[in-house]
């Protein structure tokens, strides 16, 4: 099994020329030894650390199989709706999971306003019955995970201070995973005729 975990920008470096940290994992036997690679990041409003923007596109561009996304908040702009879109049109299993049950009814109407045009590109949307859900997840091929307090909109990539972790071959991937498949049980799904 080839194992590709890289992530830029994980961590900011002190020295302003440098990009950040880059994360490769070429040796498969690294992770059969350590049992995955667990990193926490954390991003700040400083207009240098993208980091939770940076994470989430990489990962939504590096699926292959799927890709699983739980946010209450859907407020994307065009760079990560393009990039959920051409994985979608490629191939991938992508999947959404956000509240049926808003708690700010402005933001709920902008989170459905990205349904139809990830609809269309093939993506699958589900609606959280039961209540409202609140977390922040992404999980792609069984390799690949992030649990955090970063939603997938402009305030916590670029206003707010996000914290996280990011998994690599880690056990706990597959709870992100299965977490993700049981709560969809309990969801609704969207279609495009929904939308109209």
């Amino acid at each position: 099994k080839e194992y590709d975990c890289e992530i830029v920008r994980i961590n900011r470096q002190k020295n302003k020329s440098t990009k950040g940290l880059v994360i490769k994992v070429t040796d498969p036997r690294l992770l059969e030894t350590t049992g995955g690679i667990v990193i926490p990041y954390a991003d700040t409003p400083n207009a240098d650390d993208t980091i939770g923007a940076d994470l989430y596109l990489q990962m939504i561009s590096k699926a292959k199989r799927y890709l699983y996304i739980t946010t209450p908040y859907l407020a994307i702009d065009e760079t990560i709706t393009s990039a959920l879109c051409i994985a979608a049109r490629t191939g991938v299993d992508v999947r959404i999971m956000t509240p049926h049950i808003p708690d700010k009814k402005g933001v709920f109407a902008v989170t459905q306003s990205n349904y139809p045009v990830l609809l269309e590109a093939g993506a699958r949307i589900f609606e959280f019955t039961p209540g409202f859900v609140h977390t922040k997840t992404m999980v792609a091929d069984d390799l690949y995970a992030s649990v955090g307090s970063c939603n997938l909109d402009y305030r916590s990539f670029y206003l707010q201070f996000e914290n996280g972790v990011w998994l690599c071959g880690d056990p706990a991937v597959l709870s992100v995973r299965d977490d993700f498949l049981q709560t969809m049980e309990v969801g609704q799904e969207i279609t495009l005729d929904d939308c109209r």
